[in-house]
This record gives C-alpha cells, sequence and structure tokens, in this order.
C-alpha cells in the first residue's frame, strides 16, 4: 500500500523548527511494508491545506497529518479534514475527560478552545495520546483513509508506537517484516559504485540496494522484506554475497554509525596488534584519528611528527644523504620512515606518511603526491604511492583514511 504524509505547521516551513516527524513515520511505515513515494510540508492556511489533502487523497490509500491538533486558531487540522470529508467533528468523552482533570489538578480554568482537543471527525476512530491531550484519528474512506496524528515529537511517537503501529498492522493486515543492513566502502566513489553493481541495482526487486554517497566513502543499505525476520536476513545475506563479489575490495565494515577509523582500532585490539607512526604532509593527524578512538592505548603508545626533513634525520636517524637522493617525497623515504619508526617503538605495525599537501608543488612534484610506508613485523617493508584531488586538507584526511584502509586490508588477509 502507498501512504503520504502531510507535515502541519507554518513554523516548519520557516525553518524555525525541524521536522523529526516526517522521519519517524517513514521509517515506521518502511518497518510495516508500507511505500512512502511523497512528503509533503503546508503551513497552517486553509486553501493550501485543502489542497494538499485533496491532492494526497488521490494518489495514495492512506494519507497521514501530522500537527494542527492543538486548541489554537491555527490549529486547523481535523477542521480542515473534516470538511474535505464533509463530516462533522464530535466529542471524545475520554478525551474530554482527561483535559477538564489536568486542568483541576493544576488549578487553572479551562478555556473554550481547549476543548477542540477532545474533539473528532465522525465516523472514524479516535486514538488516545498518551503523553498529551489532543486526542488522535483514523478515518476509514471510500477510495483513502486518513490518520491524523499530534504536532509535538513526544506524543507523536507515543501514539504510534503505542496504538497506531497496531492498528495499521490490523487495518490493512500488514505482516511483512523488513529487515536492513548497512554496507561500508572505501576509496570507490558513488557513480564508480553504481556503475559496477548496475546489473543488480537494473533487476533488483526484493532485496533492494541504496547507495548514499558520504564524506570520503560511500555506504549501501540493503533492504529485504519477508514474513518473517529470518527469511528477510537469509535474503540480504545472499544480496550482500552478490554485492562484495563486485565490490568487496572497497569494502571494510557495517552499520550506520560506523567508520573506518573504528573499524581498525577495533580489528587491532582483537588481533592485539601494536602500531605506530611518522607523519610528514599529515603532521599527526593519523595518530590524533587513532586516538579519538575509545580503548585504542591498548595497541597504541605514540609515534613520531616530522614534518621537515630535518626531524626525518634528527628523530628517525634518515641520512641526509638518502633524503637528497631518493627525495623526500619517494618510495625510499616512506619505507626508511616505517621501518625505522617501527625499529624505535617495537611496535607490529609502523606506517608513514610522506607527500606533497599543497598548494604548491615539492621537488617538481604535484600537490597530492602522497607516499604511504608499512612495516608489519616479519614481513617485508613496503610503500604505495597515491594521488589525491583537492585541497590541503582533503589531501591530508585522505592520506589518512588510505592509510587506514591499507591497514585494515592487511590484518583481514
Amino acid at each position: 500500500m502507498h501512504a503520504e504524509i502531510i507535515a502541519v505547521g507554518t513554523e516548519i516551513l520557516l525553518g524555525q523548527i525541524v521536522n523529526t516527524n516526517s522521519a519517524f513515520l517513514a521509517e515506521k511505515l518502511a518497518d510495516l511494508g508500507v511505500n512512502v513515494f511523497y512528503q509533503t510540508v503546508v503551513g497552517d492556511n486553509e486553501e493550501r491545506m485543502l489542497e494538499a489533502i485533496e491532492l494526497a487523497s488521490k494518489r495514495n490509500d492512506l494519507v497521514i497529518l501530522s500537527g494542527g491538533l492543538g486548541p489554537t486558531e491555527d490549529d486547523l487540522t481535523k477542521q480542515m479534514v473534516a470538511k474535505f470529508l464533509n463530516e462533522k467533528l464530535v466529542e471524545n468523552k475520554d478525551a474530554m475527560s482527561k483535559i477538564e482533570d489536568h486542568f483541576t489538578q493544576t488549578g487553572r480554568q479551562m478555556t473554550e478552545n481547549n476543548k477542540l482537543q477532545a474533539l473528532y471527525i465522525e465516523g472514524s476512530k479516535p486514538i488516545k495520546n498518551h503523553a498529551g491531550m489532543a486526542v488522535g484519528d483514523f478515518y476509514k474512506g471510500d477510495s483513502c483513509d486518513f490518520l491524523l496524528l499530534p504536532g509535538p515529537p513526544k506524543e507523536l511517537k507515543t501514539m504510534f508506537n503505542k496504538e497506531v503501529e497496531h492498528l495499521l498492522k490490523e487495518e490493512y493486515n500488514l505482516n511483512s517484516h523488513l529487515e536492513s543492513k548497512v554496507l561500508r566502502f572505501y576509496g570507490i566513489g558513488e557513480s564508480k559504485l553504481v556503475t559496477e553493481l548496475k546489473e543488480i541495482i537494473d533487476s533488483q526487486t526484493n532485496p533492494t540496494i541504496a547507495p548514499y554517497a558520504k564524506t570520503n566513502e560511500v555506504t549501501l543499505r540493503i533492504t529485504a522484506s519477508a514474513t518473517d525476520d529470518k527469511s528477510a536476513v537469509e535474503l540480504i545475506n545472499e544480496m550482500e554475497i552478490h554485492v562484495l563479489s563486485k565490490v568487496g575490495d572497497y569494502f571494510y565494515g557495517y552499520g550506520d554509525d560506523n567508520s573506518l577509523k573504528n573499524v581498525v582500532v577495533t580489528k587491532l585490539i582483537e588481533k592485539d596488534l601494536s602500531i605506530s607512526a611518522s607523519e610528514s604532509l599529515t603532521a599527526g593527524l593519523f595518530q590524533s584519528t587513532l586516538a579519538e578512538i575509545p580503548g585504542v592505548s591498548k595497541i597504541y603508545d605514540g609515534g613520531y611528527i616530522t614534518y621537515a626533513n630535518t626531524a626525518k634525520s634528527d628523530i628517525l636517524g634518515i641520512s641526509p644523504e638518502d633524503i637528497k637522493k631518493y627525495g623526500v617525497v619517494s618510495e625510499e623515504t616512506a619505507k626508511q620512515m616505517a621501518q625505522q619508526t617501527q625499529n624505535k617503538m617495537k611496535t607490529d605495525i609502523a606506517i608513514s606518511f610522506t607527500g606533497v599537501a599543497g598548494p604548491d608543488e615539492l621537488e617538481n612534484q604535484k600537490a597530492g603526491t602522497v607516499w604511504i610506508g608499512l612495516a608489519i613485523k616479519n614481513s617485508p617493508i613496503i610503500a604505495k604511492q597515491f594521488h589525491f584531488a583537492g585541497n590541503r586538507e582533503t589531501i591530508r584526511q585522505r592520506s589518512v583514511l588510505s592509510g587506514l584502509k591499507w591497514i585494515f586490508d592487511e590484518i583481514n588477509e
């Protein structure tokens, strides 16, 4: 079935409040297997509200309106839906008793307009408000149904969780179970990811996949619908295998609230692998990134910032002759930085960063030219060259992330 969410309130249009209700409802409806193809925001204006209601009713099975159920002059939702349906508003006795009790307990006089909160559309099903006084409303129409919910997020969420979710399942026989999994990728852009997965995307039905571009990475949400959770998870796992067979080289982890730095530190702790670093162009950014993750002290004792050539010689012991011979932005310097760091810090892994952050060239090499060295215990020391685009900060960030991804790949082989 198809539903549309209409958020009512001029304050939303003016940007005075953030419309969190529609996001909450869309997620809840998706979990129930209800398609939401449209979300509308309309101000507290009778004519425009009627237009929005009429349009939504023509293209949906269910129209959900949030907000405008209060006692003030600009709370018009019930009145406009009743007008559209050519129905009267009637009083809900339980809601009215709750309102009266509230004013009695607070010692305040109830004004006439507060009675508006106890009204609902005749012929509909009133919905109890556990966190406020404005009664909700569910109306079964000939071609489209209407669900009216309060605007305050606490009231709306409580009403949906305690009353509406069960009501919708019963009314529409919603037995589907929706499950999703988020896969995270680094080193591939959204357009490239979509190109690599074009065959899957073009033929997808259930599960479906949806890519999202993030800062310096891409996530992919796999969503499946089934009659039970186990079947949905099986569908997701099958799709994940198919996806990773095509773009698995860029994959590093799962979840909305995750990051490459978190995954790498967690893996290092699990494997009890210590790490150190020496940094030139990144000037400590890699090490400060590690330090953002709780528990990193279990595997990280410290490292070096050797921004200038003299620091590379005085601190790490790289000979000035080698720096002059090979250049500071070179495979040899990156490898020596990693080796000397590992020797001094006595760690299982040592990584080094040297390159050109820009905007000017260095040693006739363009901004964005970066060498990363990696020393892993009992393995040959290696270095890779990278070319990054962007400003200084972007180049430094991508250097760090590329170093993290390289470590991730090595310790997961």
